[in-house]
């Protein structure tokens, strides 16, 4: 269960805590908002717009799966 962000509190976060930071898109500042930035940005985001919401919640959450991120192989 993901739990309530309101604007009020929406509002207090720092701006490190959202994907698209200049912009304050995409709350991540925790695991299931940051599933939900996934699933919204993939709906309608724009191609540009994906590629950095993916980056952001996969430098956040290193172990959550992203879609659309290449996993580096290490030799």
């Amino acid at each position: 269960m993901m739990a309530k962000l309101t604007s009020r509190g929406r509002k207090r976060m720092k701006s490190s805590q959202f994907a698209i930071p200049s912009q304050r898109k995409y709350p991540i500042n925790d695991r299931a908002h940051a599933r939900a930035a996934l699933s919204s940005v993939a709906q309608h985001g724009t191609p540009a717009e994906k590629q950095k919401v993916r980056k952001a919640v996969k430098r956040k959450y290193p172990t959550m799966q992203v879609n659309g991120i290449s996993k580096r192989k290490r030799k």
